[in-house]
């Protein structure tokens, strides 16, 4: 790992997942974690302000960048839910078959190698009753900004952290063993090819 993926990428993506509207985003989305939670990409630990203490009785958060986890654990000390946080890949989630009742993912998918893979994985250890809550960035319905987003993906990569600005996330959603229960999509304020954002819950197909 690079200087710039070590020690300046981490923060640039805290600050650019932490802007207003992104986390307005967020906000909307995470309260409704219930019972034992995985948080999928936890990252800085943006999301932990959001959970709500008397709905989830643990948090559970992966992360392959390790260098990120400090801060993510200062942020967990203040909410009054048992958080742990552990650096690994996403596609070998070391967890029993049926074990959460929520999974958590926001603005993760974009940067996941295999997005299929890691969902299906995800499908394993999520209890048959639980729910997938989403949120998002990917692939714009209008045809001129999905042009933009194809064009500029192979540059962003590199530089935001194998970002993909073109990731249909309904469909991998669908492919990855989930069925879409509720979904809105809207553009937040911003760089349309960056900011088309998905969000919604989803239950493993039966």
């Amino acid at each position: 790992m690079n200087p710039y993926e070590r020690y300046v990428l981490p923060k640039m993506i805290d600050i650019a997942c932490g802007t207003g509207n992104v986390m307005k985003a967020r906000s909307k989305i995470v309260p409704q974690a219930l019972g034992k939670v995985l948080e999928i990409g936890i990252g800085s630990g943006l999301n932990l302000q959001f959970y709500d203490a008397n709905k989830v009785s643990s948090i559970i958060g992966v992360d392959p960048a390790a260098q990120m986890q400090s801060l993510a654990r200062e942020r967990a000390a203040d909410i009054g839910i048992p958080v742990e946080v552990i650096a690994v890949d996403v596609k070998g989630i070391h967890a029993d078959t049926d074990q959460f009742d929520t999974i958590v993912m926001t603005f993760t998918l974009c940067s996941i190698d295999d997005p299929v893979a890691a969902l299906r994985e995800m499908a394993r250890v999520l209890k048959l009753s639980g729910r997938l809550l989403f949120c998002e960035h990917g692939l714009a319905p209008d045809s001129s900004v999905e042009r933009w987003q194809h064009r500029l993906t192979p540059f962003w990569k590199p530089i935001a952290g194998g970002c993909h600005l073109n990731r249909d996330i309904p469909a991998l959603i669908r492919e990855g063993g989930f069925a879409i229960d509720e979904l809105s999509e809207a553009y937040l304020p911003g760089p349309r090819p960056m900011s088309y954002v998905y969000s919604g819950v989803a239950q493993q197909l039966a």
